[in-house]
């Protein structure tokens, strides 16, 4: 089966969007003690589990249209998203080593990408 470029984009961009759900949960996980009913209670943790569902329909159709070994690693670019964003947002530290993690995401997806274009 060809992987059809519209559902890589749909991929990426729920890398994208279930990027920023993670960065939801991070910050909801202050909100939780022993206390189950806390998780309801977390605004940020509940808006990042609708926001993982919303993104659950157009991943599977993306799955639908395309190689499974080609979409999946897509998604996989969430890693660098994730990194970006908690930089951004968070203010965590990027040394070197996760730099080059980052660029060997990028490096092996972009091997994939190609290789289902030839």
């Amino acid at each position: 089966m060809a992987t059809e470029l519209w559902a890589i984009g749909v991929a990426l961009a729920n890398a994208v969007i279930a990027s920023f759900a993670q960065l939801l949960f991070k910050k909801g996980a202050h909100d939780l003690t022993r206390k189950p009913w806390n998780i309801i209670k977390s605004k940020n943790l509940m808006f990042g589990i609708i926001i993982y569902v919303a993104v659950t329909i157009p991943g599977v159709i993306a799955y639908h249209y395309g190689d499974l070994s080609v979409i999946y690693p897509i998604f996989a670019t969430s890693y660098i998203w994730v990194a970006l964003l908690s930089r951004k947002y968070l203010k965590e530290k990027m040394n070197l080593l996760k730099w080059l993690g980052i660029a060997s995401i990028i490096v092996g997806v972009a091997l994939i990408g190609f290789g289902a274009i030839s």
